[in-house]
């Protein structure tokens, strides 16, 4: 039986390196999102603005998700695809500094029609907000998607938006415009894509703490609209 007990050697022993591998692999996985909230800590500290800090907070969860998408293999399928905006009528929350980051950009690429039909449209999105019992009942087309079901800041798209990795498409579109039942389900994402961007989140909540600003999410509607009011009223006079 010698060879016999020389194949469990071998097989057990494979076993064995193999599982202190994945053990180690493992570890190093977890120690990524730490590592990645640390840099970004970093990198906001030194932001002139929170607007600055917004931005630089989506570069580095962008290229993050690119790599993690490069770099680990099996990654969960998403149905995510051009056109396709039915997570665009969900209530979203922003941290500090995306608001502003995004006002700055409309302020800079819209022009004084196409900010006052958006504030116009914002005013319809907030009342249907306003009416909700909570924010997971919101359905309300976003203000700033395009006619052709595009996002017209995708380049400065909020947090929560970048985070959306959906499974299955038509789950979505059952999960939005379906029925009472349907409303309540619930849509598998990519969880380390998803845990970066919660990430980002919360270090930009402590960076605007940090400077001794609020540091809670927002509404992303009725934030923007505050903005663009603002800066509407600063014009006038």
């Amino acid at each position: 039986m010698a060879k016999l007990d020389d194949a469990i050697d071998r097989i057990t022993s494979d076993i064995s390196q193999t599982g202190a591998l994945t053990a180690e692999a493992s570890r190093r996985y977890e120690e990524m999102f730490p590592g990645f909230r640390a840099e970004l800590a970093r990198v906001l500290e030194q932001a002139p603005t929170m607007a600055d800090a917004a931005k630089a907070a989506m570069m580095l969860v962008d290229a993050a998700s690119r790599s993690l998408r490069d770099s680990f293999p099996h990654q969960p399928h998403c149905d995510c695809r051009d056109g396709c905006s039915a997570c665009c009528h969900l209530f979203v929350a922003v941290p500090p500094g995306v608001t502003s980051l995004i006002a700055g950009h409309i302020r800079e690429a819209f022009t004084l029609d196409e900010q006052q039909a958006l504030r116009e449209r914002l005013v319809d999105a907030a009342r249907i907000i306003e009416q909700a019992k909570t924010t997971s009942e919101v359905r309300a087309r976003c203000p700033l998607l395009g006619a052709d079901e595009r996002c017209t800041i995708y380049d400065v798209r909020p947090l929560t938006c970048r985070a959306f990795t959906s499974s299955s498409a038509p789950r979505c579109q059952s999960m939005v415009f379906g029925d009472e039942q349907q409303r309540g389900d619930r849509i598998d994402q990519n969880p380390a894509h998803f845990r970066l961007h919660i990430e980002a989140t919360e270090a930009l909540q402590d960076a605007a703490k940090a400077r001794g600003l609020d540091g809670r999410q927002m509404g992303f509607v009725h934030s923007l609209l505050d903005q663009l009011e603002t800066a509407g009223d600063e014009i006038q006079d």
